[in-house]
């Protein structure tokens, strides 16, 4: 028996890949499915079955096009209600893979589809346990994302969760090996920890949510309790995996066209087309297309789209690294923005060679900002809880998510400048007030963590765990 975690940073997401004795199961496969295949055309084995722990509001998953390539089943737990051919299994219900069986345990709260697969082996000993967003290490999921289509208000899906985990999941044993569909960096919890897989018994030790004395009135409040508004695109990701979605190979195929200058900036001239600029954040400040906007491949890429483009119906056309524009258009995908219409053969190089008006985003480094740029009126765009633990004292806060509501705010006159932690976020930000007509930017170079090292005057740190 083999057991494989398939993690991809990006989008904090574990896949899974279980095989024994010439079969095959994946656990919540991502979007491109080419690799499990290749994996298990190498290994001899049959891929037999695709579990889904639920319907993922973060990412769209694999199922449908693993099975129509591989004839797999694709199973669910009790409760889902899939628009395309699948197997809904019981509570308890039992599927062979070669000498091992994985069970289906029922388990909703995040999802009414929740549920957990308990692998047991050859010798019919219980190893691990692929949880969902059931269980994460260090939290649960978040039970505020069923609540439209469920039925339930976000209390009740928080009492449904702890029953399922303190009547399915804490009662097996403690060396089980826990599997989570996410970790760290996630929007479906809210205190992951930021290893991908841990002992069910040390997660009764460290996770708020395990703790055996704790009742139910106190899980619902603590579970509850400081969640943020859920990103936009999720209830469409949601819809995307339960009703069907378009093979990825035909997105890739519509995506990585490679345009010319002119054939690029038609398209670009026609209503409701947005430029994405991919590239690292000192190239586009650098040289970028006018009303373009910027978020980088080398960051948490996938979601920050959905967050901030929010509708997976958006076309898009891009302006991508020199062979990166494949993987572009599959990260794209991979939270269900599937409508690239090609990208700009020769990139900005091109761009420039053509004629064409290019735009610049003023970039400096946080000393220089100490010395040159005092008076400026400064934003942070981190996340609340980032501000409040340590900010400079003059910083206004603007979380990248609320920006483009808040434009309006902005000063007309005087330097705006602008920094996040680290300069990714601050530079996504840049983009979107230069494309909304705010010019009198400074983006800050290497954000708070090379501001704290300057003479300016910041608040006291305050830990975050207490905030």
């Amino acid at each position: 028996m083999t057991v494989e975690q398939i993690y991809t940073g990006c989008l904090a997401q574990g896949a899974y890949y279980i095989r024994s004795k010439g079969e095959a199961v994946i656990i919540d496969p991502l979007r491109e499915v080419s690799p499990y295949i290749e994996r298990a055309k190498k290994d001899g084995v049959e891929i037999k079955y695709v579990f889904e722990t639920h319907f993922h509001a973060d990412f769209v998953s694999g199922h449908l096009s693993l099975a129509e390539k591989t004839g797999a089943t694709i199973i669910y737990g009790p409760e889902a209600d899939p628009k395309f051919d699948a197997y809904i299994a019981k509570d308890g219900e039992k599927f062979q893979v070669g000498d091992v069986t994985l069970t289906v345990l029922h388990t909703p709260g995040h999802t009414i589809e929740g549920s957990t697969f308990l692998l047991r082996d050859e010798n019919g000993k219980d190893v691990a346990i692929f949880t969902g967003d059931t269980l994460f290490l260090g939290d649960v999921g978040r039970p505020d994302l069923a609540q439209k289509d469920s039925g339930y208000t976000e209390g009740q899906l928080a009492g449904m969760l702890f029953d399922s985990l303190r009547n399915k999941i804490m009662p097996l044993a403690d060396d089980l090996m826990v599997y989570p569909a996410h970790g760290a960096g996630s929007a479906c919890g809210k205190r992951m920890m930021k290893e991908t897989k841990d002992t069910l018994g040390n997660q009764k030790k460290v996770n708020y949510a395990l703790r055996a004395d704790m009742t139910k009135e106190q899980f619902i409040a603590e579970v509850t309790d400081g969640l943020g508004a859920p990103p936009a695109y999720f209830p469409m990701n949601v819809q995307l995996n339960r009703e069907g979605y378009s093979d990825i190979d035909k997105v890739l195929g519509a995506g990585t066209q490679a345009l010319s200058t002119d054939e690029f900036m038609h398209i670009a001239e026609t209503d409701d087309v947005l430029i994405l600029d991919v590239r690292k954040s000192a190239e586009y400040a650098a040289c970028h297309i006018p009303n373009s906007i910027f978020i980088g491949l080398d960051g948490s890429f996938a979601p920050w789209v959905g967050e901030l483009l929010v509708d997976v119906k958006q076309r898009i056309l891009l302006i991508a690294p020199a062979g990166r524009e494949e993987e572009a258009v599959t990260r794209l995908a991979r939270v269900g923005f599937d409508h690239c219409l090609g990208y700009l053969s020769g990139g900005m190089e091109a761009w420039k060679a053509s004629g064409r008006e290019t735009g610049e985003i003023k970039s400096i480094s946080a000393e220089a900002f100490a010395q040159e740029h005092k008076d400026a009126f400064v934003i942070d765009v981190r996340k609340p809880t980032e501000y409040q633990s340590q900010h400079l004292l003059e910083a206004r806060n603007l979380p990248l998510q609320t920006l483009r509501s808040n434009i309006s705010q902005l000063p007309e006159e005087g330097d705006i400048a602008v920094h996040c932690a680290g300069g990714y976020r601050s530079m996504i930000a840049a983009s979107i007030m230069k494309a909304n007509a705010v010019h009198n930017l400074i983006n800050i170079e290497g954000g708070f963590g090379a501001i704290s090292e300057t003479n300016l005057k910041t608040t006291e740190f305050v830990c975050p765990t207490t905030l």
